[in-house]
């Protein structure tokens, strides 16, 4: 994909994002689209951001680490989102490097992202994970965990949970998870959701998406993931 395909791919999610909020009765403003960088290179990205994008996701933190603290450093409003699973060993630099990390999903890491937010005297906006589709590949607590981790992040590691991240099977309807995930964020009093990609967001933002994840539709096709990668754009 070329330069100019990022750009109309950009106008073109945007245009679908309004119509999605219209259809739904909410304000465009009320979705946040985090656009999914992972693989893309920075010279595909660059017009994206000239056009007034600021919200990108990563799925790795080395990838990240090589391409975003020099556009960080150019654009201060410019926020960075972790939307792929995160290893415990990579938390200082993440925590460093992310203004949001949608992949909470255990207590090893809450304990560990406690510890480095306090060290660092940052905080990112934390997302649970949920695997809403019990899938035993995917990254994320089971549904009838969510409530005793959240729980676990406020009273004994003081996190602050925002909100919920899922991504659903891929070989189901997306609907029953967003709305699942919508009852669990607000039996827990979150008000963020993270849900929905380029092929679905419209039907996330219906059932109450703030935050929807596209890089497909942005961006163009990407090579096929590897065995540590998960969809996410």
């Amino acid at each position: 994909m070329n330069r100019t395909d990022a750009t109309l791919g950009l106008e073109a999610v945007q245009r679908a994002i309004q119509e999605a909020c219209r259809h739904a009765g909410r304000a465009p403003g009320s979705v946040t689209l985090v656009a999914v960088s992972k693989t893309v290179p920075m010279d595909v990205i660059e017009p994206v951001l000239a056009a007034g994008h600021r919200v990108f996701g990563e799925n790795r933190v080395q990838e990240a680490k090589a391409k975003w603290p020099a556009p960080k450093a150019r654009w201060p409003d410019l926020e960075l989102h972790m939307i792929g699973p995160l290893q415990t060993n990579k938390v200082r630099e993440a925590v460093s490097l992310f203004d949001a990390i949608h992949s909470v999903d255990r207590r090893s890491l809450c304990e560990a992202l406690a510890r480095e937010c306090a060290r660092q005297g940052r905080q990112p906006k934390l997302f649970v994970q949920v695997n809403t589709g019990a899938e035993p590949q995917k990254a994320g607590v089971l549904p009838g965990e969510v409530d005793e981790l959240i729980a676990a992040c406020r009273q004994t590691y003081g996190l602050t949970i925002e909100g919920l991240m899922c991504i659903p099977p891929v070989d189901a309807p997306p609907a029953a998870h967003f709305a699942m995930l919508a009852e669990l964020a607000a039996r827990n009093g979150l008000p963020l959701l993270s849900m929905g990609m380029s092929s679905d967001f419209a039907t996330a933002i219906e059932l109450g998406a703030t935050h929807v994840r596209a890089g497909t539709a942005i961006f163009g096709s990407r090579p096929p993931p590897t065995a540590s990668d998960e969809p996410s754009g």
